[in-house]
């Protein structure tokens, strides 16, 4: 019962994460536009302090929008805050990264290939790890680099890198990439907590007094925001990556992952160059030609890594598994997995179709086999629902059979 359970928690979680995530990226992407499609009002809307404003039409309605340079004569009534987007999205990503690779580390976490740690060394490691880079990122933007956009990127981007790097070189490819997501994502809500939300609280203080509003802490914000705006698909392509192990199963899967945040980065550029009226297809056609160009580099290799048909052919023929009793467990569950799962599941994939391990799992050593347990038994027996489609034609009393050996085993 407890692993469909885990499995229900897990989509419920995930599903609120999602639902979180489009609200505040969808907040991000409109006042993005808003703030890039304002224009310069009429001179009765000046005298009254606003800097722009734009009309729109959507569901049947218009809808005059106005910004004011600092703030309005007058604090109104109701004033509507957005920030739980982003509170919400960090907190359910946060609760399911624990639920999913902290509560399972050394299923989907640690690689003992890559470094052998105990789940409370990896979990430490990953939970200081985005701790680390938000402070790293604060310093960057407290320098007198983030007073040049030339210098402070090439600094995002060296920053970003290294850490990249190194978490690839600590946890999983699903672990590595999964961490990166998490700790830009930590980045966004820290800017949301820690400057843009008590940017406004100060703001809102003092048109209520009557008070001067200081721009100090509106223009921070604003620069903040616009970091947030350029994150979005960089953090986006990581949350779905843990889907597509030809990436971060890939030797250098770090660099692979950092040009297609950068592409993914280059290609917001354009869309935030149109909404403030600069016309520049050429970043689109470069950033989609990038972007296929990688991708095809990377499917080349994949393909120059294949098993060719003669290698196949002559795979040695598998002990027949009526060879094989309850009295030898470990070896009847390798026999079982070695002839149904290993076509897909393994670092050279035999399969048609899966040229890298689904899901980045791996059965090509008995420790790996170990690490996966509970979760063969869940998909293989259980749900029933692997092999792929049965390509392999795992027959029902292998299921049993793999089941109870792998119960039998401690």
């Amino acid at each position: 019962m407890w692993p469909q359970l885990y499995e229900w928690f897990a989509l419920f979680i995930k599903w609120f994460h999602v639902i979180c995530g489009v609200a505040w990226i969808g907040a991000s992407f409109y006042f993005a536009w808003l703030d890039n499609s304002l224009e310069t009002p009429p001179k009765w809307k000046q005298d009254k302090g606003i800097k722009g404003d734009l009309w729109s039409v959507h569901g049947g309605g218009f809808y005059e929008i106005a910004k004011y340079k600092v703030g309005p004569e007058q604090m109104p009534e109701k004033l509507h805050w957005f920030k739980w987007e982003a509170y919400t999205t960090w907190i359910t990503g946060s609760t399911l990264m624990i639920w999913m690779y902290y509560f399972n580390a050394q299923a989907y976490l640690i690689d003992p290939r890559v470094m052998d740690l105990s789940s409370f060394q990896a979990v430490a490691m990953g939970i200081g790890g985005v701790l680390l880079g938000v402070v790293v990122y604060e310093i960057l933007m407290r320098s007198p680099l983030s007073k040049s956009s030339l210098a402070f990127v090439s600094a995002i981007i060296v920053f970003g890198t290294l850490f990249f790097y190194g978490f690839t070189h600590i946890f999983s490819g699903r672990g590595a990439f999964i961490h990166m997501g998490a700790l830009i994502g930590s980045i966004m809500a820290n800017n949301v907590f820690h400057k843009i939300i008590p940017g406004q609280h100060k703001m809102v203080k003092q048109v209520a007094a009557g008070e001067p509003v200081d721009p100090a802490p509106g223009l921070e914000g604003k620069r903040r925001s616009i970091h947030n705006n350029y994150f979005t698909l960089p953090v986006i392509f990581l949350m779905i990556s843990n889907h597509y192990p030809m990436i971060y199963q890939h030797s250098v899967s770090w660099l692979v992952g950092m040009l297609i945040m950068l592409i993914s980065a280059y290609i917001r550029h354009y869309f935030n160059l149109k909404h403030s009226g600069q016309q520049k297809p050429d970043v689109l056609v470069y950033g989609a030609t990038a972007m296929f160009l990688l991708a095809i580099v990377i499917s080349w290799q994949a393909t120059e890594k294949m098993p060719t048909a003669i290698t196949v052919e002559k795979a040695p023929v598998e002990t027949d598994a009526r060879q094989l009793s309850m009295d030898h467990p470990k070896e009847l569950a390798l026999h079982i997995i070695n002839k149904r799962c290993s076509t897909c599941h393994s670092a050279n994939p035999t399969d048609d179709i899966f040229k890298a391990a689904p899901s980045g799992v791996q059965f090509d050593t008995w420790q790996d086999i170990e690490r996966w347990k509970s979760h063969i038994i869940t998909r293989a027996v259980d749900n029933g629902d692997m092999p792929f489609m049965n390509k392999t034609e795992m027959t029902d009393q292998e299921r049993q059979e793999l089941k109870q050996a792998l119960s039998q085993i401690q």
